[in-house]
């Protein structure tokens, strides 16, 4: 290296030379750029990310509206007397809501010391925990399996962002802090509010989580996996459920006992290192490992595998949800998520003793007929083999064998192996080679069936109810009672005709019609049950031996619009004005209308509800299964509220009940007397006895029952047509054991008279009369004079003559005597015996059936 002066010299001249001054003050000049433009870019991206975090944090919901309480409770429905029958479940709402209190200290020490072991000494989040699990996510190749949430940050996720499942990673961020954020304000705002903010974390987040096998809180999991309440929980038992939730399949007690015993064991090892629990106490809940999955599957074995309601709860919940979505203005799909998981508590009018009578009285075979035969149910959906979806209907396979050699198949079975069979071989003639099933329903029900519904006629509650015989197979499935109609036969005479004749009509029940052959309007002849025809007749009388022709007359005077309209205040809501069906136009306003001939029918329920009015003087009182729907908290969602219309007079009511008093007595429905309680009611029989019905009430309850075909197959004759009437007096001679008989009471505005039982005026001399029950101002004022029978003038005595003369002269006519035989109708009597005029034409053939509506 050259160091001479010169060297120095050229040296000093290049550094200090313009081309070097300014390539240095242009290195100089870059590099303050870049320092200042990264200085910049930090301080625009701090802003951006405080920005960022300001809008993140701006848009968390405010801590003063957020709800942790969880969501999805189930509910509980009661009889009348406070007893639960039923809890109701949707999906991930199997929770009952317990309080901290109620929940043992070892349940609550044994899921901290598993998930939050620093729940205690952190303020909502757990900064160790955080960096624990950003470490570990390091370590694991950026793999974040652990989030180091608490017991506060889950649940929150679980009940305020509840959307989480779905959510992506920018999502996930933004809620992750958002999550950080409210556990903070959560556990500073409930301290400020002067709560325990620890208890109140810890009581929520028990309540909410997942314990498997439906089980959604503590309590239900304790119900569910021990059958105790949470209160009453071991040790060993609370190690075990705190062991789920991590994993609520994996961990799984009663599916993965295997598994569970693993985090069990952790779980007592946590809280034995955090001094939770002795050692004693350990070795104790240790020792009882085996035992307690023992008990677990013990209970298991106890619970059905499919929970079907009763009809009695079905119908209750219909019910309940139409008034939430008439009164609360609920959506059908917010109603019943309401219902089944809004944690409410329900409280029917089911009287447990009736519904047991009756389950009881359906489940004796000797009470049906010999010859069981059931329905099928049937559907299929193909993937035929060129890609193509297919579905066959039951009416689908009833036409290819009705036109394949059986016109007469009507899905009645003399077994189930025969109905399969059927199947089974329609299945092979519409399923070719390739296809496969995706799906098949098929269902039995035995033939033939039955309803029946009890009322409470004071109040309208609904008592008891039976949907049909046989066992109930699935949820909210056909409902006989409330959701068939049925033609109602000639119980329909009292509701649509006689009711109100008597009330608006001024007709009574000595008002005579000529039983005589007879047409409706389009010539189509109204005919008898017994083909006979009785002359003059009283409505009394015509009520007793169900005799058609009187009722079509009298509907026929009244106006069959007048009858429509009663019957609408009687609560029927499937009666027709006017509608047009394929092209044809319908109405139940008519003639038919008197013997129960309409267009779709009506339900058991509509028809009992309508009986209990005229037992209940005349009161129609809307029929309902509940009497109010409770929060969860004991708040009124719904006080039910009945609507009642006062559709009869106390007088017509009570005229109705004294002449179906004779139908028991001495007319049509013999059969349903009770040995323990007076009875009055109607029996009813339709064309070609489809239907076989009764309705009936007591000083108590009142009581329908229908027997009939579900495919409208008519009745063999036997026991297959009264086998309904064993029914109705078993049950309700059951529920009436022990009752006083006080009878029916007649009001002050009816009174008696003596009346001629031909033309129905006040009896005059020579009259066959009855004494008969009246409404105080249609007492006939005329007296009857058509049976009179004038005295024969007694001859002027002559002088005696010969005898020539005097045998010429005697006179011809003979002598007026008394007559030695009483006249055929009945002497004066209680009016509760009908009259006794007999028929002026007997029947010409035994009658299968007491009483046959025409419709």
């Amino acid at each position: 290296m050259n160091f001479d002066k010169n060297s120095i010299s050229r040296k000093r001249k290049e550094l200090t030379s313009a081309s070097t001054m300014v390539g240095n003050k242009a290195g100089v000049s870059f590099l303050r750029v870049l320092f200042l433009s990264l200085v910049a870019l930090t301080v625009i991206l701090i802003c951006l990310g405080l920005g960022a975090f300001k809008g993140i944090i701006d848009n968390t919901p405010d801590i003063s509206q957020v709800n942790i309480v969880p969501s999805g409770y189930a509910t509980f429905i009661y009889d009348a007397e406070g007893n639960q029958i039923q809890k109701l479940t949707g999906k991930e709402a199997n929770r009952m809501s317990v309080s901290i209190a109620d929940i043992p200290e070892h349940m609550q020490h044994a899921i901290v010391a598993i998930e939050d072991e620093r729940f205690y000494k952190h303020n909502g989040i757990d900064i160790r925990g955080i960096f624990r699990a950003f470490a570990i996510g390091i370590t694991n190749g950026f793999s974040f399996t652990q989030g180091g949430s608490t017991i506060t940050q889950q649940l929150l996720k679980n009940n305020v962002f509840t959307d989480w499942m779905e959510e992506g990673e920018l999502d996930r961020f933004k809620r992750k802090f958002q999550e950080w954020y409210l556990a903070l304000q959560l556990e500073s705002y409930l301290t400020n509010q002067g709560q325990n903010a620890k208890d109140v974390i810890l009581e929520n987040y028990l309540n909410t989580i997942n314990f498997g096998s439906g089980n959604y809180g503590i309590q239900a999991a304790a119900q569910g996996y021990f059958g105790k309440d949470a209160k009453d929980l071991t040790l060993s038992e609370c190690a075990t459920l705190a062991a789920i939730p991590q994993a609520p399949t994996k961990w799984n007690p009663k599916n993965y006992p295997e598994n569970n015993v693993i985090r069990r064991q952790d779980v007592l090892d946590e809280m034995l290192d955090q001094g939770y629990i002795t050692q004693a106490e350990y070795d104790e809940a240790l020792a009882d490992t085996e035992d307690v999955y023992a008990r677990i599957q013990t209970q298991a074995a106890t619970e059905p595998e499919l929970n079907i309601y009763s009809y009695f709860i079905d119908a209750t919940i219909e019910q309940a949800a139409a008034d939430l979505m008439e009164e609360k203005g609920y959506t059908e799909v917010q109603a019943y998520n309401a219902l089944y998981s809004g944690g409410l508590r329900i409280y029917t009018t089911q009287d447990q003793n009736i519904q047991r009578i009756m389950d009881e009285e359906y489940a004796n075979p000797e009470n049906f007929p010999n010859g069981l035969e059931f329905s099928l149910d049937w559907a299929l959906t193909v993937d035929k083999a060129n890609g193509e979806v297919v579905n066959y209907s039951r009416e689908m396979m009833r036409k290819y064998y009705r036109e394949n050699g059986d016109p007469e198949f009507d899905f009645l079975f003399n077994s189930q192996e025969e109905a399969v069979a059927a199947v089974d071989a329609y299945k092979g003639v519409v399923m070719q080679e390739g296809d496969s099933i995706r799906a098949e329903r098929i269902s039995f029900a035995p033939q033939p069936q039955s309803s029946m519904t009890i009322i409470d006629q004071k109040t309208g509650y609904v008592k008891g109810i039976i949907g049909g015989r046989g066992e109930k197979t699935a949820n909210l499935a056909l409902n006989r009672a409330t959701d068939s109609t049925r033609q109602p036969g000639s119980t329909f005479k009292i509701v649509s005709t006689y009711g109100p004749a008597l009330d608006y009509s001024n007709k009574t029940l000595a008002t005579t019609y000529v039983d005589e052959p007879y047409t409706y309007q389009n010539g189509t002849p109204v005919r008898n049950w017994n083909n006979a025809y009785n002359g003059d007749t009283t409505i009394r009388y015509a009520i007793q031996q169900s005799i058609n022709v009187v009722a079509v007359k009298c509907l026929t005077e009244i106006t069959p619009k007048l009858g429509y309209d009663y019957l609408l205040d009687l609560g029927f809501e499937h009666l027709v004005d006017q509608e047009v069906i394929n092209g044809q136009v319908f109405s139940d306003i008519g003639q038919p209308m008197a013997l129960g001939g309409l267009t779709y029918g009506v339900t058991n329920l509509e028809l009992t509800a309508a009986y209990a009015a005229i037992a209940n003087k005349g009161l129609y009182t809307e029929p309902t299964f509940y009497t109010k729907i409770l929060d969860k908290d004991g708040n009124i969602v719904i006080d039910k509220t009945q609507k009642t219309k006062q559709v009869f007079k106390e007088s017509t009511a009570y005229l109705l009940t004294s002449a179906m008093q004779d139908v028991i007595t001495s007319g049509t429905g013999t059969n349903l007397k009770l040995s323990n309680m007076t009875v009055a009611g109607k029996t009813g029989t339709t064309t070609n006895y489809t239907d076989e019905w009764f309705a009936g009430f007591t000083p108590y309850y009142t009581c329908s029952i229908w027997s009939g075909y579900d495919s409208n197959e008519s009745l063999p004759s036997g026991t297959y047509r009264n086998y309904h009437q064993t029914i109705w007096r078993n049950v309700m001679e059951r529920i009436h054991a022990g009752l006083e008989d006080v009878g029916f009471e007649a009001p002050a505005s009816v009174k008696q008279a003596t009346i001629c039982s031909k033309s129905g005026l006040l009896a005059g001399k020579g009259c066959p009369s009855i004494t008969e029950y009246f409404e105080a101002a249609t007492i006939p004022t005329t007296r009857c004079t058509q049976h009179y029978v004038a005295p024969t003038a007694t001859p002027t005595p002559t002088p005696e003559k010969d005898e020539e003369e005097d045998n010429q002269t005697k006179p011809t006519a003979a002598p007026t005597k008394t007559p030695t035989q009483a006249p055929t109708a009945a002497p004066t009597q209680a009016p509760t015996q009908a009259p006794t005029q007999a028929p002026t034409q007997a029947p010409t053939q035994a009658p299968e059936s007491p009483d046959s509506g025409e419709g």
